[in-house]
């Protein structure tokens, strides 16, 4: 489908601009919303903060879905026929309306994608790091992860953001392909299936923690978002592995990948990390600070060397080769089920 390949395009050359705004902060203010409303509506209680929970995920992935998909819908209602000089290029693409909402589509598979901005975002805590700036290279850190970041090392920063990366490839490139290949199948467009991912996950980033004012309240969205990244975690993972084989150490991502995979108590989190740990022959994971309280985690990967900086553009690396096998999958996916529907 070219408007899958064209979004991922655009990703890796643009990535996401700062000038532009993106669609993910409103589905975040609309999140603070609806929390707000809910926890003033339930009782302060275990049971009411999970019902109230409960309630928050449908009333946020179904507007995310909704609303792109009646905006592109709409404008397929504009007959306007194109000129006989566009139509030798626009194939089965016959009308303005029609040519607009495949525009719009693909620009908003090109935003729903993160591969750019996490790496604008990672080569931020890697120059700082250069220029031997610890403080600077933690205060970056912070704007990538959860976790406290005040005190941790040089290389407690560098794992961290190696982390980050491996993690979010699924999140940011595998998840957002597969389900924009399914919208591509099943609908005309596969912006509205992204948006509606990207409302589970940014549900799951923003209120699914164990900590104490989430515990009951986040616990449907943190599951939901589980469930959401099941297939595509296992994809990406094994395409990081397979990535792995050109430049990298093949053989030990596969060996950390079979044991490391659910290391986490997270079912999804450990599928791209461990495969990035043992193609790096580096240990991630371990117990760290967030909010201020320690989380345990087991660690992934073998101490073969030490974490240094160079890692995390080797990251970087896995997460496109990775991408670009999660491309190749998902536009199979997409152009199988197409001609499926016309078999039957």
């Amino acid at each position: 489908m070219i408007r899958l390949f064209a979004a991922f395009i655009a990703d890796i050359f643009f990535g996401d601009p700062y000038w532009l705004y993106h669609p993910v902060r409103l589905i975040g203010k609309w999140i603070s919303f609806l929390e707000r409303r809910l926890r003033k509506y339930f009782p302060p209680s275990d049971k009411g903060e999970r019902t109230a929970g409960r309630w928050l995920v449908p009333l946020t992935v179904l507007p995310s879905f909704i609303l792109p998909f009646v905006i592109l819908e709409a404008l397929t209602w504009w007959r306007l026929p194109l000129p006989d000089i566009l139509l030798r290029f626009t194939g089965p693409v016959k009308t303005w309306g029609e040519g607009l909402a495949m525009a719009l589509d693909a620009f908003w598979m090109y935003q729903i994608l993160a591969m750019g901005c996490l790496k604008k975002e990672a080569l931020k805590v890697y120059g700082a790091l250069k220029e031997n700036d610890l403080s600077d290279a933690r205060k970056k850190l912070s704007w990538l992860v959860g976790r406290d970041t005040q005190d941790l090392s040089k290389e407690e920063v560098v794992k961290a953001t190696v982390e980050t990366v491996a993690e979010n490839t699924t999140d940011g490139v595998a998840s957002p392909l597969f389900y924009m290949a399914l919208g591509l199948i099943f609908l005309p467009f596969g912006a509205p299936l992204g948006f509606a991912y990207k409302a589970v996950n940014t549900l799951d980033s923003m209120v699914g923690y164990r900590n104490e004012r989430y515990k009951w309240f986040g616990r449907t969205s943190a599951i939901t978002d589980d469930v959401a990244n099941f297939i595509p975690a296992r994809l990406c993972g094994l395409s990081m592995v397979v990535a792995a084989f050109f430049g990298y150490d093949g053989r030990g991502a596969w060996k950390v990948f079979k044991r490391d995979r659910l290391a986490h108590l997270s079912p999804n989190s450990a599928q791209t990390e461990s495969a990035c740990a043992g193609a790096l022959g580096i240990q991630l994971g371990g117990t760290h600070d967030y909010f201020g309280k320690p989380v345990e985690k087991p660690t992934l990967g073998d101490p073969a060397r030490k974490a240094e900086k160079k890692h995390i553009k080797d990251s970087l690396r896995l997460m496109y080769r990775s991408g670009w096998l999660c491309l190749t999958l998902a536009e199979f996916m997409a152009l199988a089920g197409r001609f499926a529907q016309n078999l039957l």
